[in-house]
């Protein structure tokens, strides 16, 4: 998961107008602004992406200052607690610009799914909500609310039914990298998850489409696409995803091909077989454990043990030598002894990942999670937190051991751009994902050969050789 991701577009010209449903004109620059706050990960920033493409066909050019904006587009993440923190506190920022220029407020996403009796009770100010089906219905739902109706748009739509929201190949031109929802939804039922309940059950994009949109992605010089889908490696569009993976890399111009994010007992035979047969698919697999306690495992409705997820592990490295590795780790989950955690700590001692998004432990409405708790144990905050820092520690230290031996090494970058640290440096990443700054002149999209001087957990730092 990510970080909040804040959309940076370049501003559209002043307007001191009030947002309206309206379509801009056929030319010229867009006649209102958005201003898009994403929360939570990759699935909201293509949503946001999407929708901001829906917007410019109504007349919305995408800003980067709240400020100026004439809809404030919130689309949230409700995987966690502090997620939610988050959305109430930014509403409150953002009142501030309705009540000065009139701007719109609209809360999208998984937030507005599960909790839009909450939100339209507590937030008044807000003018729609809308859930994840629901964002093709943009222009509908700003006529209505420039008619002065308050809407609330949270319907699921049937699998039969569903339309997956498509890139706009044009907006995509002059991006390295892009995101590609391949499926949405998750029927696993995990006892601490909501997405079944947020984003429903599982739905595959046609294999057509797919194809389609990569290919189009392509042609505007898109490198690299990464895969979408809550449980992406259930793919069942036609095809299992390990052929919808080989398929994706036999697309003209596309040299990368990465996904997220993926449950253990989806990693099939075929799929391991797919890493050893294309070079193309990047060497980085994103495998989430939760935690390396069998006990706790169970309580999960995680259906695998650890030795099962180290078995397909290994074979997975076996299959590629070198591949990382990157998982999901819940802290103080119901029920966590001091024994069970030390469990998780000697399995990130075995397995060594090359990275770890770690938590800890929050009820989220409506699970089985929330309904235990109190039976199987409420671990005390101070003993998340703490448990909380030392795997987090741990795992910088191992990171930072590991990185070592590539200090001196020349390794392969696909070049995105400028970097985000230093303005005379460029950023890539090598095939395992890894970030790299670099002293160099190469062209976004291009691959560089850097020679690494600086090697840390989070990334690297070196001079282009070649």
């Amino acid at each position: 998961m990510k970080l909040d991701v804040l959309s940076t577009p370049p501003p559209a010209p002043e307007t001191s107008a009030a947002p309206s449903a309206a379509p801009a004109p056929a030319s010229g620059a867009p006649s209102k602004r958005v201003f898009i706050h994403t929360f939570g990960c990759q699935m909201n920033e293509s949503d946001s992406a999407r929708m901001a493409e829906i917007l410019k066909g109504e007349g919305y050019g995408r800003t980067e200052v709240a400020d100026d904006a004439d809809l404030i587009l919130l689309n949230t993440c409700a995987i966690r607690e502090k997620a939610e923190q988050k959305l109430f506190s930014a509403l409150g920022r953002y009142r501030q610009v309705k009540l000065s220029r009139g701007a719109r407020i609209g809360v999208a996403g998984c937030v507005a799914q599960q909790e839009k009796d909450k939100l339209t009770a507590r937030v008044p100010y807000v003018d729609f909500v809308l859930g994840p089906d629901a964002i093709g219905k943009l222009p509908e739902i700003l006529a209505r609310v420039a008619q002065r109706e308050r809407v609330v748009e949270t319907a699921w739509m049937d699998s039969e039914s569903y339309v997956f929201p498509h890139a706009d190949p044009e907006s995509a031109r002059g991006k390295v990298t892009e995101f590609v929802t391949v499926m949405k939804g998750c029927n696993n039922v995990c006892a601490f998850c909501v997405v079944p309940r947020t984003r429903g059950r599982e739905v595959s994009r046609p294999l057509v489409e797919v194809m389609r949109e990569v290919a189009s992605l392509a042609g505007v010089g898109v490198k690299e696409v990464t895969l979408l889908g809550q449980n992406v490696n259930s793919y069942a569009g036609g095809v299992d995803f390990a052929e919808l993976l080989l398929r994706t890399a036999q697309v003209p111009g596309i040299e990368r091909v990465r996904f997220t994010t993926s449950h253990p007992h989806d990693l099939s035979d075929a799929l391991i077989e797919a890493f050893a047969r294309e070079p193309k698919i990047a060497p980085h697999f994103h495998l989430p454990v939760q935690s390396g306690s069998d006990p706790v495992l169970q309580r999960m409705r995680r259906d695998y043990t650890v030795e099962r997820y180290l078995e397909r592990l290994a074979k997975l490295r076996a299959a590629r030598p070198g591949i990382a590795i990157t998982t999901d780790i819940i802290v103080g989950y119901p029920g966590e002894t001091e024994d069970d955690f030390e469990r998780t700590m000697k399995l990130v001692e075995q397995v060594g990942y090359d990275g770890i998004f770690s938590f800890i432990y929050s009820p989220r409405p409506h699970t089985s999670a929330i309904r235990h708790e109190e039976a199987w144990g409420v671990v005390p905050y101070p003993v998340k937190v703490e448990r909380l820092e030392r795997l987090q520690r741990r795992q910088q230290e191992l990171g930072d051991a590991a990185a070592q031996p590539y200090l001196g090494q020349i390794v392969s970058v696909l070049v995105e751009g400028p970097s985000k640290t230093r303005a005379d440096l460029r950023m890539g990443r090598t095939p395992e994902n890894r970030v790299v700054n670099f002293a160099g002149q190469a062209a976004a999209g291009s691959f560089a050969q850097v020679k690494v001087q600086g090697a840390k957990h989070n990334g690297y730092a070196g001079i282009q050789v070649g």
